[in-house]
C-alpha cells in the first residue's frame, strides 16, 4: 500500500509537487541526509579549530621554554625588570640598564604597587626579572605560593627605618603609642626584629626570626599598640599613627630621609635585596650575565659613583 502523500507546503510550487511527489518516507530520508551533512561539517570545523588551538598553545609553550633570548649578531635583546616605587627602580634604570646595554640587553622597567604582583608576573613570564624584595621574602613568598623563583645575587640595600612625625628619638616614644608595621609575613617578622633591636619588644626564644608574629612577643614594656598594615601604606600612615616602620623602597619613594629615622635596622644577610628570575631561566645567557655583573668590580664602581653609595652592602662585598 503506498504511503499517503504530503499536503502542499508553503514555498513549494505545484508543478514541482506533481513532478516529484514527496512522501513521508522521502521527507524523513531527506531530513536524515541533511542532518548527517551538517554533523560532518560541524565536526570538520571543530577539528580544525582544535588543531589551530593546539598549534597556538604549542607555540606559546615553546616560546616560554626557550627562555630569554641571547643577543646575537650585534642585536640587542629586550628584557623587562619588575620594580616597586622606590630606589630599586632607579637603580635598575641608572646602574643596571647602562651596564646591561653594553652586554647586549635593552632594559625597561615595569612598576608595581605592591609586593605580590611582581613575583606572580615573574612566574607567569610577563616580566623577565625583578628587583624589589629581600632574600627572606623571596623564599617565603615562593614557598607559600608554590612558585619556582630564584635569586641571581644581592644588591646594595636601603634598610628598614623607624620613622615618626611626633617623636625625635626612640626614648621619646610614649607608653601606648601606636606603631604601624608591614602586614606581609616576612616584613612583619623583620619589623618585629627591628623593634627588638631597639629594646621596644622581646620575641620568644627559639622562634625563627623570619617567621615571627605579633603572638610571639613576650615583652612589650611600653605597651605599644602594634598595627600591621599594607607595606605600601606605611609612609602615609605617619599622619595617623605615632610611629611607622617603613621598608627602604617605600621610605625612598615617600621622600623620607634615613638621617631623620629614629633608628635604622641592623641588616643581616636575609634582608638584603636580591635580583630574582624564574627558575626555568636560571641557565640562560641573561642569568649568567647578571650573576657575573653582580659580583664584578664594574658593578661596585658604578654603585660607588651613584646616589646608592651609602646603602647597606652585601656581606660578600667585604671579602
Amino acid at each position: 500500500m503506498p504511503d499517503a502523500a504530503l499536503p502542499t507546503l508553503p514555498g513549494i510550487r505545484s508543478h514541482e509537487r506533481k513532478r516529484r511527489p514527496m512522501t513521508i518516507a522521502t521527507a524523513f530520508t531527506t531530513l536524515k541526509s541533511k542532518r548527517r551533512t551538517l554533523t560532518r561539517a560541524f565536526a570538520a570545523v571543530l577539528a580544525a579549530a582544535t588543531l589551530l588551538g593546539t598549534a597556538a598553545c604549542g607555540t606559546a609553550q615553546n616560546a616560554s621554554a626557550e627562555g630569554i633570548a641571547e643577543p646575537v649578531d650585534g642585536k640587542t635583546t629586550k628584557v623587562t625588570i619588575g620594580v616597586c616605587a622606590g630606589p630599586y627602580g632607579d637603580m635598575v634604570e641608572e646602574v643596571f640598564a647602562p651596564l646591561l646595554k653594553e652586554k647586549g640587553y635593552e632594559v625597561s622597567t615595569k612598576v608595581f604597587n605592591d609586593y605580590v604582583q611582581p613575583d606572580k608576573a615573574l612566574a607567569s613570564g610577563k616580566i623577565d626579572a625583578n628587583l624589589m624584595q629581600h632574600g627572606n621574602y623571596l623564599k617565603k613568598f615562593s614557598a607559600d605560593n608554590d612558585l619556582d623563583l630564584i635569586s641571581l645575587g644581592q644588591t646594595p640595600t636601603l634598610g628598614l627605618g623607624i620613622y615618626s612625625n611626633k617623636y625625635h628619638s626612640i626614648d621619646e616614644i610614649a607608653d601606648g603609642a601606636t606603631v604601624a608595621i608591614a602586614n606581609d609575613g616576612s616584613n612583619l617578622a623583620r619589623s618585629l626584629g627591628v623593634l627588638q633591636q631597639n629594646k621596644l619588644v622581646t620575641i620568644k626564644d627559639g622562634v625563627d626570626a623570619t617567621k615571627a608574629s605579633v603572638n610571639d612577643i613576650t615583652s612589650n614594656p611600653k605597651h605599644l599598640n602594634i598595627k600591621p598594615i599594607d607595606a605600601a601604606q606605611l609612609a602615609r600612615s605617619l599622619d595617623t599613627v605615632d610611629v611607622s616602620l617603613v621598608p627602604g623602597n617605600y621610605s625612598w619613594a615617600a621622600g623620607l630621609d634615613p638621617k631623620n629615622a629614629l633608628a635604622l635596622e641592623q641588616q643581616d644577610d636575609g634582608v638584603i635585596e636580591v635580583f630574582a628570575i624564574a627558575g626555568q631561566n636560571k641557565d640562560t645567557h641573561f642569568a649568567k650575565t647578571v650573576r657575573d655583573l653582580l659580583g664584578s668590580d664594574e658593578f661596585r664602581q658604578a654603585i660607588a659613583a651613584s646616589k646608592f653609595k651609602d646603602f647597606g652592602k652585601p656581606a660578600s662585598w667585604a671579602e
